[in-house]
């Protein structure tokens, strides 16, 4: 079978020679020069070619370009200098596994095209994989760097359930715990984390680590630069403030910034946007931005999903329908359920707790895994002064029941936590990270 190749390479001296030599091998066609990355993508969108061969420097070259190639069906490839260990660094953190020397024969530039090719997955999954730690000149198995940290996704309904409240008890319980925590705000439809918490910076630290791990630049360091430190063990990403910049933040951006920030915490905590909806109207359309990607993608990637619902008629209601739409959207994920804000004046004389755990039995034949009280006073002066429960309240019922839930959390982590390290070769490469963490 004849492959076919597309070509886009910045240096006119390798294009040639390139060209020259894949023009000579025998079963492989070149079936277009592009001359940059717009080129490169309407080429691609036609399903002419099966690969594609940039160079490093290609400019525009970055993770989403990468990622849209890959949802084509398009195996890609890069040239890079036998000594640009920093360009080799930069592809392998844009999504980029199979890199070719610029001065490898052709008849190897082939075999690794066709292996390319071949290892291509019939669903053309985004690439999603972590920033690679192997150190620059060093191969690379094409693997996501694994690190040890959990990632535990809250998410909860349309009609502020209390996701927010119940992400930064959680991290700051987790924290308080001794374990060092990143609390990620990835709602896109206008995050409140940080004004929750007194972070008064202008800058979305989500979305700037976003844009950096687009550009293939975003390292421990760099991300350590951009998560505020709000307590000894507990640093956090603000979202957007505007629910109109949502753009900014793509889902392959996304995950490789939440892989990178397993590496360098025990613990992320991501605070989800309520919206499941796949791809809003261009469902045709598999390259279109995804406003609910960034949620989608954490979801997916969760160790741990908790769903929350307030414990009133309305919001048992919204819940477990949310709870249908969330099976939907994250296959095989089983939720813990926390019902927030409960009390016994909204669902009527009685234990609340054996209420609400009996209606979501019934509807939707889930047994909650946690109730948080309604301790409004508390929950306010927490707001107020810019702090978490366990600073502002520490003897309030809602904190109790939080503190209870982490704990819960932390057990399974610590019965489930074996089965993530995957080698000393990571475990070493998670430890390098976590000391540029502190470092910075």
């Amino acid at each position: 079978m004849t492959l076919s190749v597309i070509t886009a390479i910045a240096d006119p001296r390798w294009e040639a020679d390139l060209v020259a030599g894949l023009s000579r091998a025998d079963g492989v066609a070149v079936v277009r020069r592009c001359v940059d990355v717009a080129d490169l993508l309407a080429t691609a969108s036609a399903g002419i070619a099966s690969a594609v061969v940039a160079s490093a420097d290609l400019r525009r070259l970055d993770r989403d370009v990468v990622t849209r190639l890959d949802l084509m069906g398009v195996a890609v490839l890069a040239l890079v200098r036998p000594d640009d260990a920093e360009a080799e660094q930069t592809l392998r953190r844009l999504g980029v596994t199979h890199l070719i020397g610029a001065d490898a024969p052709t008849e190897e530039v082939v075999v690794r095209m066709r292996a390319a090719v071949d290892a291509m997955s019939p669903a053309h999954a985004p690439a999603t994989t972590a920033p690679s730690e192997a150190p620059p000149g060093e191969p690379d198995d094409g693997e996501p760097a694994e690190g040890v940290g959990r990632l535990i996704a809250v998410w909860g309904p349309a009609g502020a359930p209390g996701r927010t409240t119940v992400a930064i008890g959680l991290a700051a319980e987790l924290a308080a715990a001794g374990d060092e925590v990143v609390l990620v705000d990835a709602d896109v439809y206008g995050g409140t984390i940080a004004p929750a918490l007194g972070v008064l910076d202008d800058i979305a630290g989500f979305a700037s680590a976003c844009r950096l791990a687009n550009a293939g630049r975003l390292d421990g360091a760099a991300l350590a630069g951009l998560a505020r430190g709000v307590g000894d063990r507990l640093r956090v990403l603000t979202g957007i403030a505007r629910a109109d910049r949502w753009d900014e933040v793509r889902p392959s951006a996304a995950a490789a910034v939440l892989a990178l920030a397993r590496t360098v915490s025990a613990y992320v905590v991501v605070d989800c946007g309520f919206c499941l909806e796949e791809d809003e109207e261009l469902a045709y359309d598999t390259v279109a931005p995804q406003r609910n990607g960034a949620t989608l993608t954490a979801l997916r990637a969760a160790d741990t999903v908790v769903a929350v619902g307030t414990a009133d008629p309305v919001g048992l209601q919204r819940l477990v329908r949310g709870l249908a739409e969330l099976r939907e959207a994250a296959p095989g994920a089983e939720p813990v359920v926390v019902v927030n804000r409960v009390r016994a004046r909204a669902v009527g004389p009685g234990d609340p707790c054996a209420q609400v755990g009996e209606a979501l039995r019934r509807f939707a034949s889930v047994t909650p895994d946690a109730f948080v009280p309604l301790d409004q006073p508390a929950v306010d002066r927490a707001v107020m002064r810019a702090r978490t429960l366990v600073e502002a309240a520490p003897s309030s019922p809602a904190r109790h029941a939080l503190a209870a839930l982490a704990a819960q959390l932390r057990g399974a982590g610590e019965l489930r936590g074996a089965g993530a390290l995957r080698g000393a070769g990571r475990r070493l490469a998670a430890a390098r990270q976590r000391g540029r963490w502190r470092r910075a």
